[in-house]
Formats: C-alpha cells, sequence, structure tokens
C-alpha cells in the first residue's frame, strides 16, 4: 500500500504504463499489417473528437511532432482511410477527414480485439471497469488541460 500521495501516483502511472505496453502489443497484433497503433488512434481521435481537424491541431492532441503525424496522415490517407482538404478558416492549412473506408477500418479493428475484450470481461467484469471509468475520464481531463501549463510554473495547482 503506497505511504504517501507520490507514492500513489507513482504506482498509478506505473500500472498505466504497463496497462498501455500490454494494450498496445495486443492490439497491434490484430491491426491490418503495416498499420500501428498510433495511425489506429488518428482514426479513433477523428470519430471520437470529430473530423476536420488540421495537421497540427492533431499533432498538438497527440503530443507528437508535426512531421510524425503528418507522417502517419500519409499513410492513412495513401490507404484512402483519410483525406485532406484545404482548410475553409484560412485556405493556407489542409484539414484531415475520415472516409468511409477509415470508418470501417476502425470498426474491424474493434471487432477483432472482441475475443480478448470478451476473454478479459471473464476475469476481469466489464461492471468493475465501467465503475471506475468516470474517474480515470476525471483524470483524463484534468491531465490534458495541465499539459500546456504557463511555462514559469511546472504543472498549475
Amino acid at each position: 500500500m503506497p505511504e504517501t500521495p507520490e507514492d500513489t501516483f507513482n504506482a498509478f502511472f506505473l500500472e498505466v504504463g504497463i496497462l498501455a505496453q500490454l494494450s498496445r502489443a495486443l492490439f497491434e497484433a490484430r491491426l491490418q499489417p503495416g498499420f500501428t497503433l498510433s495511425q489506429f488512434t488518428v482514426l479513433n481521435h477523428l470519430v471520437r473528437v470529430r473530423d476536420g481537424r488540421t495537421p497540427l491541431e492533431l499533432a498538438r492532441a497527440f503530443q507528437v511532432p508535426k512531421t510524425s503525424m503528418t507522417h502517419s496522415l500519409a499513410v492513412l490517407e495513401q490507404h484512402g482511410l483519410v483525406e485532406t482538404r484545404p482548410n475553409a478558416r484560412d485556405g493556407r492549412s489542409k484539414c484531415v477527414f475520415i472516409t468511409e473506408a477509415g470508418r470501417a477500418f476502425r470498426l474491424t479493428a474493434l471487432q477483432a480485439v472482441a475475443p480478448e475484450s470478451e476473454a478479459l470481461a471473464g476475469r476481469f467484469p466489464a461492471a468493475r471497469l465501467a465503475a471506475i471509468l468516470p474517474d480515470l475520464a476525471e483524470l483524463r481531463q484534468i491531465m490534458d488541460a495541465m499539459r500546456d501549463p504557463d511555462p514559469r510554473e511546472p504543472w498549475p495547482s
């Protein structure tokens, strides 16, 4: 049992990191060859948040360099999973839109991990996970708001 708040957060981040590694390996093993979880998460983001984002907005959302996002988007566009269109707001940049093929790819990927999700639910009931999801979502929102702090302060309180 952690003794201090710092110990608790360290234990939490350790568990989250391990869960991220395990889930990445599981998911990437079920994706079509040549695709990565990073590319899938872009599609998932465009569905979850909404499409029509600029590559820079996506890079900021994922906290990756714009060049990395540009590469992921190029792969997705090459396979017809997203398309870029001129930005109607400024005409200089482009906006990214998920295609019907991209939506189908995302759905197929989610269905591919369904057997593992079902097996996991047999050992860790989905109701237990559902009970902690609101707290995890709240923590994500707090951390998301804290990620672009005032440069004079490491983390706002």
